[in-house]
């Protein structure tokens, strides 16, 4: 068998070595993940509602490692809130986990399995594609990093409050106490106190990290591949 030329074999090798280092960033980011969802540092009680930093590791991986891996790693992000909420109930935990009843029934509603994944499962696409789009017409190098993290934690805020929305509104209402027409302005509420606080951090956050993180992959990895 003839031998390969000798820059195919470099890219050969270069190429294992990058899926060693997509390997290796994937576990470090889902151990992250889990560290943060077994601290109090990942779930911060605000009132009836916690804000998390679980949602960055999830957008850095989302921009490093492509929209696939993201998502395994906003997967693994639901299943750490679904788990939090089985295993720790709090007065919402019934729109993420449908083993917890419902105020004013004795069950709980499956479609909370909707709100404890999907979210968190776009939390680790929807920043990878945000960030290439802006790459492509960005000035600034630091921009496009800036509007995928922003991205990713709005759109866990913005889906998830949505969703309790539309299909536990009045559960919502009888389990805070609040009047079932100013629920929509409670909402709004904690977009605006949790998400936005949310969204400048990851943003922040994500820019810086990504950036070295962004380079050292460049360096071990075959281009086009």
């Amino acid at each position: 068998m003839a031998a390969l030329p000798e820059q195919q074999q470099g890219e050969i090798k270069l190429n294992k070595k990058s899926k060693y280092v997509d390997f290796v960033l994937m576990a470090l980011f889902a151990a992250v993940i889990l560290v943060l969802a077994l601290t109090p540092v990942g779930y911060i009680r605000i009132g009836l509602i916690s804000a998390t930093l679980i949602h960055i590791p999830v957008i850095i991986g989302s921009v490093i490692l492509g929209p696939k891996r993201g998502a395994v790693l906003g997967g693994i992000f639901g299943l750490t809130s679904f788990i939090m909420n089985f295993m720790t109930p709090g007065v919402l935990s019934f729109v993420f986990c449908p083993f917890i009843p419902v105020p004013g029934t004795s069950r709980g509603n499956p479609l909370a399995i909707v709100i404890c994944f999907l979210p968190r499962i776009l939390v680790g696409v929807v920043p990878y594609y945000v960030y290439r789009l802006m790459k492509k017409t960005a000035k600034n190098e630091y921009f496009p990093l800036l509007a995928g993290g922003a991205a990713g934690s709005l759109v866990n805020t913005l889906l998830v409050m949505g969703l309790i929305y539309l299909i536990f509104k009045n559960a919502y209402a009888a389990a805070t106490g609040v009047d079932s027409n100013a629920v929509t302005a409670a909402i709004i509420g904690v977009v605006l106190m949790n998400g936005v606080p949310e969204a400048v951090a990851a943003a922040l956050i994500n820019a810086a990290v990504c950036k070295p993180l962004l380079r050292f992959r460049e360096k071990n990895t075959v281009r086009g591949e």
